[in-house]
């Protein structure tokens, strides 16, 4: 089965919501589709995009499973964004959360090789 994903994140305040996932992801929007809506892909066929709702902001749960954890908690540090959460679980898998503007949950995962 092929499989490509967009997932999306209801903002309150589309501004602050766009300068946190740019400092988060270090990259601007791939694209925008309208005047409150940002794109970033991630990957071939893998995009994430954040829209302003203010209704559903702050509910999101996205965990984005990369090869390596490190380097985006050193490129996110360096870029003023701090993790909420980090954890690793018994099976060695290693995860990072962070906390958008609105409360939604943007996590990293690293599975051991």
């Amino acid at each position: 089965m092929s499989l490509n994903l967009f997932a999306g994140v209801a903002v309150g305040d589309f501004g602050a919501a766009l300068a946190w996932y740019r400092s988060l992801l270090g990259a601007e929007p791939t694209f925008y589709p309208h005047e409150t809506e940002a794109v970033w892909q991630l990957e071939e066929g893998r995009l994430l995009y954040i829209v302003e709702r203010p209704e559903h902001a702050g509910h999101a749960v996205q965990t984005l499973i990369v090869e390596d954890l490190d380097a985006v908690l050193s490129g996110a540090s360096e870029r003023g964004v701090e993790a909420a959460k980090q954890e690793t679980y018994a099976n060695g898998v290693r995860k990072v959360t962070y906390l958008d503007p609105d409360g939604s949950e943007i996590a990293f995962g690293e599975v051991p090789r």
